[in-house]
């Protein structure tokens, strides 16, 4: 359960340090501004279902969340996107990228850590079951 609150915490920092961005002046831009919004209401809905839904969805979410958030800033960070030629410098740019990159490794963590038909979840013995056999 941690690593799901942790997720959760990483995706609501990011949701909202895009909303912060989004009132800062990115409204006004054409598609990254409504991008941003999306961002807001994705990781905010990411978020409650970590904390409320125990299943192996919301922590995939978080950590694709985490994944494509921080691959599109990365691209606009290099060759730009949609017109937008962001720098790696600010506390918004490295607020953000730490806590993408931390929904990442949380996500990753507790969807292996949990009751996904494929994942290895540990009985009280230590010895792996819930891996279906796939030959």
């Amino acid at each position: 359960m941690q690593m799901r609150v942790l997720a959760a915490a990483a995706v609501t920092v990011s949701a909202a340090v895009h909303l912060w961005l989004w009132f800062d002046g990115y409204r006004d831009v054409s598609v990254v501004g409504p991008m941003f919004l999306l961002n807001v209401v994705g990781g905010l809905a990411i978020a409650a279902l970590l904390l409320r839904w125990d299943h192996w969805i919301p922590p995939f979410l978080a950590a694709g969340f985490g994944l494509s958030t921080l691959t599109g800033f990365l691209i606009s960070a290099t060759v730009g996107l949609f017109g937008v030629h962001e720098v790696w410098s600010g506390f918004a740019v490295w607020a953000a990228a730490i806590s993408e990159v931390v929904a990442i490794v949380a996500g990753s963590v507790a969807l292996l850590r949990s009751e996904h038909p494929l994942s290895v979840a540990q009985t009280e013995h230590g010895r792996p079951v819930g891996r279906q056999n796939l030959h």
